[in-house]
């Protein structure tokens, strides 16, 4: 049954300013509103989104600690040290780890790498990892994507002679730790104008620091700025402003001139001529992921730094196998949750907590995603890891997750995360108290509008509107993300053109046309095939959707990618419900 969805306009913006930058840029005024939506209000700032140019990379010297950084790693490179590069199991750890690597082992060769075992050691700085480090005789640390809470760990280093550089882009605890240097524009005495960096985002400008101290070539440094799109696309970080101009040029880059891993890992996903972001985000991230969730992140940067495309083809081929194993276990877990849920449904329940001893604990947090998109309410899936109940939970829209485990934190024994994702330990036998209690606590406290999906669509344009120009000048908003998502667009009154089907698995092949437009629209609606029988019966409906490029057979078109469908029972009805 498909989930009702709210459907939430944003605000409109000053009708003079959207008109006076449409007449600017010679652009629609749908399109022009979608742009003064984004922040973008005259013809400089829509030039500096449109064509970002590298010359407005910031100083990495304005991020507080670079100069002790950089001072550090000079005099560990000038003494012979050993510097171990350290960085999180996850992608934006690892193209971190991957990034800074690469630059400093072109540079010198006395380095190398460490990623935690996620099931082990857990996240961050661990007490194995900071041993190792000196039992191994390294000298510097240099972490990535992580530390910046880690004081216990660097004090730990500190006393076995061993210094830490933390390059990390999350939010500091009260006190930093006691390291050499701490890069991390959220620190609140650092002054660096762009906050929302990913982790490897820091470790850029830490190598672009280092270039500019030694005077090095820019293409020593700029090269590397692909693997810095990868984790902006898939850490969720905001595409805006340095962001954006990383994540613009690092896609052409790779485009152009792939580094030979990042290439083998596309391959195994799909061959084609121009990767997207969204290639990024379904094609390199799960497969980098997959290796910290079911066997050795150190792989994944394996396969990152390799120097040959033969090498990083073989490596690849063995991540993207460990990735399909992950698949699998993703897939038969989220069959067994789904049926648990069904097993269980009551009419008034407002949250799922489902456990089983046997599921693999690197994919739980994926299957609460998946058990959401069919059940949209607070999920957690639990599984049993060293003799304790092990859970990851995912929120949805307008719910603190962590402020509801902190009323059932007598039922657990520790937990962490934020508003939408968070992970907790238990004792076995009382997964059934949790179970009741955090049930309790989201039934008080969950508001009837976040119990449904939204939809938040930009404007409202008419079909007539949808020109090849249109097109073209919406593709030029790429990259999308976070901050700058891909527009969603609402249109009313629509009706069967005469070939709309289903296709596959309840999916909606629509063909679609509206009063006033000569055109006839083609859309896909996946998992919208209940709308079928009222849509071929003749009635008006409205849908929101975004714009996207099909290609069939060698052969490029415009296609709707159809988020919901309205089917209007009274032509005066309004499509907004905020």
């Amino acid at each position: 049954m498909h989930l009702k969805k709210r459907w939430v306009a944003k605000a409109l913006p000053d009708v003079t300013i959207v008109n006076t930058l449409a007449e600017r840029l010679n652009i629609s005024k749908v399109l022009s509103s979608v742009l003064v939506q984004r922040g973008i209000f005259d013809y400089q700032s829509a030039k500096d989104y449109f064509r970002p140019d590298l010359k407005h990379l910031h100083d990495p010297f304005l991020m507080r600690d670079m100069d002790k950084a950089i001072a550090r790693i000079d005099k560990a490179i000038e003494s012979g040290e050993k510097i171990m590069i350290y960085g999180d199991y996850d992608v934006d750890g690892t193209t971190s780890v991957a990034i800074t690597y690469l630059f400093f082992k072109n540079l010198y060769d006395k380095i190398d790498f460490y990623i935690p075992d996620r099931h082990l050691e857990g996240y961050g700085i661990s007490s194995k990892g900071v041993d190792f480090a000196a039992d191994e005789g390294f000298t510097l640390i240099i972490a990535l994507d992580c530390g910046i809470k880690a004081n216990d760990k660097v004090d730990l280093a500190t006393s076995r002679n061993v210094d830490f550089i933390i390059c990390d882009h999350h939010l500091p605890g009260e006190e930093l730790p006691s390291a050499v240097a701490i890069l991390d524009p959220k620190r609140p005495d650092c002054p660096y104008p762009y906050k929302e960096l990913s982790g490897c985002g820091i470790g850029f400008k830490l190598i672009q620091a280092y270039a500019k101290h030694k005077g090095l070539a820019d293409d020593l440094w700029q090269k590397y700025m692909q693997l810095v799109v990868v984790s902006i696309a898939s850490d969720l970080v905001h595409i805006t402003g340095e962001n954006r101009l990383l994540a613009f040029n690092g896609i052409r880059q790779l485009r152009k001139t792939p580094l030979p891993g990042l290439q083998a890992i596309l391959e195994c996903y799909m061959q084609k001529e121009d990767y997207s972001v969204s290639d990024l985000i379904f094609g390199i991230g799960p497969r980098i992921n997959a290796a910290g969730r079911l066997a050795d992140a150190k792989h994944a940067v394996r396969v990152m730094i390799a120097e040959d495309l033969d090498s990083a083809k073989i490596l690849a081929k063995e991540l993207n196998e460990t990735n399909d194993d992950r698949k699998f276990f993703d897939r038969n877990i989220t069959i067994e949750a789904l049926q648990m849920v069904a097993d269980t449904e009551t009419e008034n329940k407002r949250s799922n907590v489902l456990y089983k001893e046997d599921w693999h604990k690197g994919v739980i947090g994926i299957v609460a995603s998946r058990v959401i998109e069919k059940y949209y309410r607070p999920t957690i899936i639990l599984t049993s890891s060293n003799g304790k109940a092990v859970g990851s939970a995912r929120s949805v829209n307008g719910f603190n997750l962590y402020q509801a485990l902190e009323k059932c934190s007598d039922e657990l024994i520790q937990f962490g995360g934020h508003q939408y994702a968070a992970g907790m330990t238990l004792e076995i036998d009382k997964v059934p108290a949790f179970q009741k209690k955090f049930e309790e606590v989201v039934a008080a406290s969950i508001a009837t509008t976040s119990l449904f999906p939204v939809v938040d669509y930009d404007v409202e344009v008419p079909f007539k509107e949808i020109t090849p120009k249109f097109f073209r000048i919406l593709e030029q908003m790429e990259p999308f993300g976070p901050e700058n998502l891909k527009p969603v667009f609402m249109t009313n009154n629509l009706f069967d053109a005469g070939l709309t089907k289903i296709v596959g698995n309840n999916h909606l092949k629509l063909h679609v046309k509206q009063e006033d437009c000569v055109t006839t629209f083609e859309g896909i609606g996946f998992g919208l095939g209940e709308f079928f029988g009222q849509i071929k019966a003749g009635n008006r409906f409205a849908m929101c959707y975004t714009i996207e490029e099909n290609t069939f057979r060698d052969i490029k078109s415009m296609q709707l990618n159809i988020k919901d469908i309205r089917i209007i029972k009274d032509q005066n009805e309004d499509m907004m419900d905020d």
